[in-house]
């Protein structure tokens, strides 16, 4: 009698243990979930990561679009084209993150209205009665010039040139990669043709309708166009060069206290192979650019200026000179052989161009 008994309360216990004890009892394995990689939202960065300490580098801020400048709230650099704005190098470390913590844009003031707007208002509905309805204009004869035609599609990769693996498309909102397949046959390149347009707080593209107000959302726009090859290298060089003149670049600059920004405008700069020389007086410049032109020449400069402190960039559409004044005179030109216009030099940020 006494074995029955201990066997029940044996077999209530081990019961008890499954149906309450054993459940909280945290498992070994690990989770799925800290297992998985994510990807990084921060602007600049877009990384996929597993270590949650590892060192990220982004724009903290929003991005700022004002009279056809774009740049990041968080940095100082402006530039005019969304080329440019997105080869803009990221100015702050911190932690991957899978959260988007960028500050919303600050909103702008709401203009200030006198306290007499309402007499003003009423003041104008008077004069449009007293002048009645507005006058229908014969529409005028426009002139048999056509309309410009739109910029030509993206070129195709050269079949003879070799591709590397993890090499991205070029053509804009198509992130595909290669994989390495010789072949590529499948390829399908979904892309916006035409370039991207801002507008009053608005974001697109020339080559769609589609329009929004956010830039994820502008980066999220799917491409309005199907190829079936994705373009990862372009067009191969020619054999020689074509020698640029002067006239063919356009050269533009502003200045500040201390130094003159010159910029040359020539597209498809190769950083490789291109080189800008900085002495007291001159610039000796060479650029090559991967359609096989190239522009030397030496500009001879209006005022002196610190070689060692001077430097150059290379932008998608343009070289960038930074000249450092010797004596932080002001100059009326750039070249000292240009003759002088009496035009009054911007000091400070250029405007748009």
């Amino acid at each position: 009698m006494f074995a029955l008994l201990l066997g029940c309360v044996l077999a209530f216990g081990g019961a008890f243990y499954l149906l309450y004890i054993s459940p909280n009892v945290p498992s070994s394995k690990p989770s799925l979930s800290t297992a998985m990689a994510k990807k990084c939202v921060h602007k600049g960065c877009n990384k996929v990561y597993e270590d949650e300490n590892a060192d990220c580098v982004y724009h903290p801020g929003p991005p700022v679009f004002h009279e056809g400048q774009k740049g990041w709230e968080c940095c100082k650099p402006r530039v005019l084209t969304f080329d440019e704005f997105l080869e803009i190098p990221p100015c702050t470390t911190g932690k991957h993150s899978d959260v988007d913590d960028t500050p919303a844009p600050k909103p702008k003031p709401a203009p200030d209205l006198p306290n007499d707007s309402s007499t003003d208002l009423a003041r104008s509905k008077a004069d449009k009665d007293r002048l009645g309805p507005p006058i229908e204009r014969t529409p005028q004869p426009t002139s048999g010039r056509a309309s410009p035609a739109p910029p030509p599609e993206s070129e195709d990769d050269d079949p003879s040139l070799e591709i590397q693996a993890g090499q991205s498309c070029r053509r804009r909102g198509c992130s595909a990669t290669y994989n390495g397949d010789s072949s590529r046959e499948g390829e399908n390149c979904v892309h916006h043709p035409g370039a991207p347009i801002f507008h009053e707080g608005s974001k697109g593209y020339t080559c769609c309708k589609r329009r929004v107000l956010e830039f994820d959302q502008f980066l999220n726009i799917e491409g309005c166009k199907t190829k079936d090859r994705h373009l990862f290298v372009g067009k191969g060089k020619k054999p020689g060069e074509e020698q640029l003149t002067k006239d063919s670049v356009r050269t533009d600059f502003y200045q500040t206290g201390t130094s003159v920004v010159a910029s040359l405008f020539l597209k498809k700069i190769v950083k490789e192979s291109s080189t800008i020389k900085f002495t007291p007086a001159t610039v000796d410049v060479d650029l090559h650019t991967s359609d096989s032109k190239r522009f030397q020449t030496e500009i001879p400069l209006f005022g002196t200026i610190d070689p060692e402190k001077s430097t150059f960039r290379i932008l998608g559409t343009k070289a960038e000179l930074t000249l450092v004044k010797a004596d932080g005179l002001g100059w009326p030109v750039l070249r000292s052989g240009d003759p002088l216009t009496g035009e009054i030099i911007q000091a400070g940020r250029a405007g748009r161009v």
